[in-house]
């Protein structure tokens, strides 16, 4: 059942020149959830995202927010806000004049629209930064301000590009709690764009994950992870392993491979230590590679190193068959 914030994109596409960078691209994002476009560099992911907030032209196709088709109206007027991975803030002006500018823009009062970014900055934790310059604020504190200035217009859906990338990995994994609970407060639509895949399935009530201008496959988090539908979403979502056979070719999550007696002959080519487990890759007969997570305990209890012959094995249910 669709809701009153839905977005659907009808046989979009853009082209620059000879180069299609979206091609035909039908989905319907559902309101108030938190989707993460996922995908390579040069997928179409952000082409599609600048396009829905209206910072790229479309070449065909149409745009549909809660019912009203903005293909062609300007980005202030489309219910939508978005968040440059650049944060793009003012560097003249205070933190607080940062996240009311759009409102001074659109003539609302200096009180209004400074109760209203002050509303904005306590929401993202930074109301006791208010009069300080972009320039005397770490990185994670210019994202979160950046986040109150696009959410300062009360957008239908927010567009965020990128956003934890210039982040370290520590503040990076905070950030991720911080705009999954600020999506949840606040009941809209979070439209992310991100090349990491820990990050979409942390984040995403929806992956919809691109390839080639296209998109590949859609779905929740966990089933694009369990259930990749092509080869490309098995190895670009990690984890996997493909495997030939004679009836075709599957997927098999390295986790559910082990180490045992009984197990098909192999050898064992890198050995990495990540924490909990140990990732093991092995070659088999016919030159396949196997990765193998073996929980750490059970690795180290016996160890193995590159050259060692090991045997592996799994169970045939853990076999995911791939469309050819």
């Amino acid at each position: 059942m669709r809701t009153g914030h839905d977005l659907e994109l009808i046989h979009v596409t853009k082209r620059y020149g000879e180069t299609v960078a979206v091609a035909d691209v039908s989905h319907l994002f559902r309101g108030g959830s938190y989707v993460c476009l996922l995908g390579p560099s040069g997928c179409g992911k952000t082409s599609t995202l600048r396009m829905i907030a209206g910072h790229e032209t479309i070449s065909d196709g149409s745009i549909v927010l809660s019912g009203a088709e903005v293909t062609h109206l300007p980005p202030a007027r489309r219910g939508t806000a978005m968040m440059f991975q650049s944060y793009a803030l003012f560097p003249h002006l205070s933190v607080r004049d940062n996240v009311a500018f759009s409102l001074k823009m659109k003539g609302v009062d200096k009180a209004a629209r400074h109760r209203r970014a002050g509303e904005l900055l306590e929401l993202v934790d930074m109301g006791r930064y208010a009069d300080r310059l972009p320039s005397q604020l770490s990185g994670g504190q210019q994202q979160r301000v950046a986040l109150a200035r696009a959410l300062v217009t009360n957008p239908q859906v927010l567009l965020l590009d990128e956003p934890l990338s210039a982040l370290d990995p520590f503040l990076r994994i905070r950030m991720r709690a911080e705009l999954k609970r600020l999506q949840r407060e606040l009941g809209i639509s979070f439209l992310h764009v991100t090349h990491g895949q820990d990050e979409a399935l942390a984040l995403a009530d929806e992956i919809v994950l691109m390839n080639n201008a296209r998109i590949e496959q859609a779905g929740p988090a966990r089933e694009i992870f369990n259930a990749p539908r092509t080869e490309f979403v098995a190895r670009f979502m990690g984890g996997h392993n493909v495997i030939a056979l004679p009836q075709g070719r599957f997927a098999l999550r390295a986790d559910g491979v082990r180490l045992a007696a009984d197990g098909a002959e192999a050898v064992v080519r890198a050995v990495e230590y990540q924490g909990g487990h140990v990732a093991l890759t092995a070659r088999m007969a016919g030159e396949q590679e196997i990765l193998a997570l073996i929980p750490e305990s059970a690795f180290f209890a016996d160890p193995k190193n590159p050259g060692d012959a090991v045997r592996l094995a799994w169970d045939e249910g853990r076999l995911h068959r791939l469309q050819a």
